[in-house]
């Protein structure tokens, strides 16, 4: 039995993926009925042009064969199946064996991304098998492969593309404080003063193992935000491009650099307190990316590009021209919706600079990177 307050790092992890309550394993959290709504959501347009910037990555590369796209966190599957649907328009192009991997550990949200990509019944033809590194295989609507992972580490070794879209910024965080005494912790414990046993934000009296291992004298600011579980995560990505061959692509809101107080919750589409109703709400932090592209250097030689802004990252490939498609051949009510959401993701009041795009890629490829990768050219 554990006593006493417990780190944000703590919380977190057990508000969102604890097996028996967290917000993430107990169903469908994703769109208008749900919390928040994510860029595949909004526009199918978002998942096509990431097809196409794999399809042109998977070329640069030398068109290796077989492929796997791996997809950290993929919701409800609708990037996934948005993305399947242009590999299966070009397939004559590539030609290789390619498969879809899902890591996802929440057993629900399989269910419903099976639904999404495979077949309504989720019982009809799918291998279930909850002590394998496999959770469960079946084969796309499309005809691809696709298994489930529960972790990164149980993904097959070889040539990947790995998509991270707004998964990072659910990752646990440690939160600091400076005071006049110095950096302390930010704990969560239970407010004694009151009836119903509310939660209430404390400072640690003293260092603690978080503060001693990410805290120096050149912090800067008031407060400060880190993920240990992001330098965990994007050093085994790193280690596998380098190893196994292939790319890193990262979609998340954040800054390059220390973000300062951005720990938060979501409820019905609105900002909630994090401490209240906890289970219910979905956590978040904004992502460091100055300390994911350390974490990506540490061990391996990688070439990192980004952040950029998603405004610019779509543009660059070819969201206007895509969207000029759409009108000659959809009905105007239609295509309306489709400029809107597309107006959504591009406009820097909404999603356009909020959101980043950073990937990462073996030190190899530097000979073939004159110019910045697609995506990143400067504007």
């Amino acid at each position: 039995m554990v006593f006493g307050p417990l780190t944000v790092a703590q919380y977190m992890r057990e508000v969102l993926v604890s097996p028996v309550s967290g917000y993430y394993m107990t169903g469908d959290v994703f769109g208008r009925s749900g919390d928040f709504t994510t860029s595949p959501e909004i526009s199918q347009i978002f998942g096509e042009l990431l097809a196409v910037w794999c399809l042109d990555q998977w070329n640069r590369m030398g068109r290796p064969d077989p492929v796997q796209i791996v997809e950290l966190g993929p919701g409800r599957g609708t990037l996934a199946d948005d993305m399947l649907r242009v590999f299966s328009s070009f397939s004559n192009v590539m030609k290789c064996q390619l498969s879809l991997h899902l890591v996802e550990v929440s057993p629900a949200l399989q269910k419903i991304q099976l639904q999404k990509l495979c077949f309504d019944d989720v019982s009809k033809s799918a291998i279930w098998n909850d002590k394998s590194p496999v959770c469960l295989e079946a084969n796309t609507r499309s005809g691809f492969p696709v298994a489930w992972h529960s972790q990164l580490r149980d993904v097959p070794h070889g040539f990947s593309i790995f998509i991270a879209h707004e998964f990072f910024d659910a990752l646990p965080i440690h939160k600091f404080q400076r005071t006049s005494s110095g950096w302390c912790e930010v704990l969560v414990d239970v407010d004694e003063k009151s009836d119903s046993e509310r939660l209430r934000f404390v400072l640690s009296r003293g260092a603690t193992p978080a503060s001693v291992a990410f805290i120096s004298n050149n912090t800067a600011g008031d407060h400060y935000e880190v993920s240990p579980d992001v330098g965990v995560v994007i050093q085994e990505l790193t280690t596998r491009i380098v190893e196994d061959g292939g790319v890193v692509l990262i979609a998340d809101y954040g800054r390059d650099g220390n973000c300062g107080d951005t720990f938060r919750a979501f409820k019905n589409h609105k900002l909630h307190d994090p401490l209240s109703d906890p289970g219910t709400v979905d956590l978040t932090a904004d992502v460091d990316f100055l300390y994911l592209r350390e974490m990506a250097c540490k061990k391996t030689k990688v070439l990192t590009y980004g952040p950029v802004p998603q405004r610019m990252f779509l543009q660059n490939l070819g969201i206007e021209v895509r969207l000029e498609q759409l009108q000659r051949k959809c009905d105007p009510t239609v295509f309306a919706q489709v400029k809107s959401g597309c107006e959504m993701l591009t406009d820097p009041n909404q999603m356009g600079d909020r959101f980043k795009f950073f990937a990462v890629y073996p030190e190899v490829m530097k000979q073939y990177f004159k110019i910045p990768p697609s995506g990143f050219f400067p504007q």
